[in-house]
Order: C-alpha cells, then sequence, then structure tokens
C-alpha cells in the first residue's frame, strides 16, 4: 500500500475533527462579542429611568439580557423575610464584610408577588439592631431598583440552614416556597432595591447589587484553537514518518 492510500483514512478522520475544533472556537468567539455587546448594555441599563416590572405575560420570556434591568413596581410589602449570603469587597454604603441581603415579599397591585432585596445586613450586627432592620414599611408605595433574575444552586452551594434561613443561591422560587408564597404569582425573578431606599438608620443598606458576569468565552476559544493546532501538528509529524520512513539501522 502506498504512502498516500494510507494516510487517506487518518487525514479524513484528522479533517474531520479539525473542523469541528475550529467551529467551537469560531462559535466560543461568536458568544464572547455577544457578551461584551451585553455587558456594555447591561451598563448603560442600570442608570436608565425604571421601566415597568414585567408580570406574568412576560415571565416565559425573560433571558439574560434582562437582568439588571432598572424597573419600578408598585404595591405594599407582605410579612416575611429570608436572607441571602453575601461578603462586600467593595460596598457602595459604609457598611462591608460578609453578611446577608434581606429579601421580602413584596404584592404589586396587579396580584402578583415579586421578592424585594431591601440590603444588606453586616454579619456582626447586633440583635437589637437586625430586628428592627427586618420589619419593611408599610403601607402603598412604589420601588425601583434592579431586576436580578432567580438562580439555581449548582452540587457546589452550601445547603440552606433552616434554622437561620440563609440562602447561597438567589432562588426566588424556594425562598418564595418557606415564605409560603403560591408559586404561580411569583416571579422568577428579585429586585434589589436602588440605595434611595435605605432607611434613616442605615440598615438594611439598599443599592448593594454587584453587577458582574461570567466571560470565560475568550478562553474556551483559545483551548479549541490549541487543540486544533496540536492535531494539526501531531497529523503532520505522522504523515511524515508515512512519507520518509527512517531507515532501519541494520545490526
Amino acid at each position: 500500500m502506498g504512502p498516500i492510500r494510507k494516510l487517506l483514512l487518518p487525514f479524513m478522520a484528522a479533517a474531520l475533527a479539525l473542523l469541528v475544533l475550529l467551529k467551537l472556537g469560531f462559535w466560543q468567539l461568536d458568544r464572547l462579542a455577544w457578551k461584551e455587546s451585553l455587558i456594555v448594555q447591561v451598563e448603560e441599563g442600570v442608570s436608565k429611568s425604571p421601566v415597568a416590572a414585567p408580570g406574568p405575560s412576560n415571565w416565559q420570556g425573560l433571558n439574560e439580557a434582562d437582568d439588571y434591568r432598572h424597573v419600578s413596581v408598585t404595591g405594599a410589602f407582605l410579612p416575611g423575610t429570608v436572607f441571602y449570603y453575601n461578603a462586600l469587597s467593595d460596598p457602595a454604603g459604609p457598611f462591608g464584610g460578609p453578611g446577608v441581603m434581606a429579601y421580602a415579599p413584596f404584592e404589586t397591585d396587579d396580584g402578583w408577588v415579586v421578592l424585594v432585596n431591601r440590603g444588606f445586613l453586616p454579619q456582626d450586627l447586633e440583635s437589637a439592631r437586625r430586628e428592627p432592620a427586618l420589619v419593611p414599611p408599610q403601607g402603598e408605595m412604589e420601588l425601583t431598583g434592579l431586576l436580578r433574575l432567580s438562580e439555581k444552586p449548582n452540587w457546589t452551594t452550601p445547603e440552606t440552614n433552616p434554622s437561620d434561613n440563609i440562602w447561597f443561591a438567589r432562588d426566588t422560587q424556594a425562598m418564595g416556597e418557606v415564605l409560603g408564597i403560591d408559586p404561580a404569582v411569583l416571579a422568577p425573578y428579585s429586585i434589589d432595591l436602588d440605595a434611595g431606599f435605605t432607611p434613616q438608620d442605615g440598615l438594611p443598606q439598599a443599592g448593594e447589587t454587584i453587577v458582574r458576569f461570567k466571560n470565560d468565552h475568550l478562553g474556551y476559544a483559545l483551548t479549541w484553537f490549541g487543540l486544533a493546532a496540536t492535531l494539526v501538528g501531531v497529523f503532520l509529524t505522522y504523515a511524515a514518518g508515512v512519507i520518509w520512513p527512517r531507515e532501519r539501522q541494520s545490526d
């Protein structure tokens, strides 16, 4: 069998694998461009005038582009509070470090409910100050803040401690169950209040949304392109050995 015929099947397999690797690399570059555009859109949207928070008819269509949208909602707070653990390394207000975000259910004038992040409570806050801070303002009001899509815990997420009701994932449906809210009327997102809703005594400290996106697409693209280059190098080395085999040295 000639060297060309011997290389035909390996060449076809290598070419197919190369096409797959290049396609994956260019797909990640497309995702990178999309993610960078999304980040710019979100950073601009945070400072825009609030729009009405999406109601039940729009919940199915929510996606990553809606995260951090500046929204407004009118209604009244319901009883109950759940906590979401967070550590503020660069707080906008005076309090930082480890602590929790206080989430309270808010019933809108249209009858549906959304969890509202009223703000940050430091971990070392004494109980005498914590308890009054957990009482939301009463009566009809209009709130503004940033929409945050619900998130699901993964295998690395610590379990929720039932005794202190602290969550480590912003899972609005699970939080709503603890608060006794009908899932059918609970929004699949929460609202982080603007800083202007911080009470006079300073707690909970609102306006502490951390705007960040996971953006590993460039690293993934370089990985796929690196594997493609390695494949080419391995095949060329193999082909050279087939076309120009080393002569066996005589004993």
